[in-house]
């Protein structure tokens, strides 16, 4: 065999490839929308919580439609102020949600020091209507700890003396107010929401709403010094839907939530100069009858220390990098890794290899 294809081979047989840790959830129109929901955001279990079960004459309380609007299908939440309840479990609110949570991937569940982006669309009809109590359409909520049962970030939506779309925050068990807007900009319009988190406590926190027709900032929320990990916790994840209370239901009517683009992306803050750093496409290399992977095209810039997980999401290893970009991976065992860059204690980059 030529020497060029020696090489060839060598190069596809050895080499990973490249994984952005991102993850993207869109209505197809096909009809299998809790099979396709789960099968992003829970393979072989259920990320979606509904009322089914106690309106099964209705069908799925989540469906798809073509929007005209973004002239694409969308998901279509659907609550009904009777007789739906929350999944037969409690019958002072109802929910329509989907989430993660512990049985999700890794990296769609947030650990602390870490940075996550979500991005997705959102409708509400143009007549909504909103509970005096709680209207929630989006929550970050802690697993594991004693605060997992209040939700850290929540926007919701309130009807009282105005009709109100808030940002509600507890770092702890006391949740309040920290910004909120007049909702009838967003009424009858897509919006795209933006929301960056770097869990930590001393964190930062960003929501941007966008109104999707042309472009117009609604609502625009940052703190760069908030904490945003609930002491305890194991991870945090999101949700999406219609939660809402029935303890007022001449406030309520049927209402019907479009969402679509769901997006969840695991530390995406680069700098410009980490950017085009990563632009020369990082690859990860294991040679034949070698303990060593090594980190092609890197260089001394662009990270500072290398970490090694397990699917269970379980740090193996964690050193600071050396100038040949060489891990010895000779106590770990076979299966399927993930390899972190990280700078300046923030993550940048996640690769995948097999060891076998």
């Amino acid at each position: 065999m030529p020497e060029h294809k020696k090489i060839f081979v060598l190069f596809f047989t050895l080499v990973s490839f490249l994984m952005r840790a991102q993850v993207t959830l869109n209505a197809n129109g096909f009809g299998n929308t809790y099979e396709d929901i789960n099968a992003v955001l829970a393979p072989a279990y259920n990320a979606i919580e509904v009322p089914d079960c106690v309106h099964t004459s209705f069908g799925r309380h989540i469906d798809e439609v073509f929007d005209t609007n973004l002239s694409t299908y969308v998901f279509r939440f659907h609550a009904h102020v009777t007789p739906d309840n929350d999944r037969c479990l409690f019958f002072d609110r109802q929910r329509t949600e989907i989430k993660t949570y512990d049985q999700s991937p890794n990296n769609l569940k947030a650990t602390y020091n870490e940075t996550v982006r979500y991005k997705w669309l959102f409708k509400l009809p143009s007549n909504f209507q909103s509970s005096p109590k709680f209207t929630h359409i989006h929550q970050i909520k802690s697993v594991g700890g004693p605060f997992s049962s209040m939700p850290m970030m929540t926007l919701t939506t309130r009807q009282n003396s105005a009709h109100r779309l808030q940002l509600r925050y507890a770092p702890q068990d006391t949740q309040s107010t920290i910004a909120e807007a007049n909702i009838a900009p967003f009424l009858g319009e897509w919006i795209e929401a933006t929301e960056v988190i770097h869990y930590n406590n001393s964190g930062t926190y960003s929501l941007v709403l966008k109104r999707v027709s042309d472009d117009a900032v609604l609502f625009d929320y940052n703190n760069s010094s908030i904490d945003t990990w609930q002491n305890g916790s194991s991870f945090a994840r999101p949700k999406w839907g219609i939660y809402r209370s029935l303890d007022f239901p001449d406030f309520l009517q049927d209402e019907q939530v479009r969402f679509n683009s769901f997006s969840i992306e695991e530390n995406p803050n680069l700098s410009v100069s980490d950017e085009v750093l990563l632009q020369n496409d990082i690859i990860l290399v294991k040679e034949q009858n070698s303990d060593d992977i090594f980190l092609m095209n890197a260089s001394k810039d662009i990270y500072d220390r290398v970490e090694i997980y397990d699917t269970l999401g379980r740090k193996l290893i964690s050193e600071l990098q050396n100038a040949e970009h060489r891990i010895d991976i000779s106590s770990l065992k076979t299966g399927l890794h993930f390899v972190v860059l990280l700078k300046n204690n923030r993550k940048l980059l996640t690769l995948k290899f097999l060891n076998n």
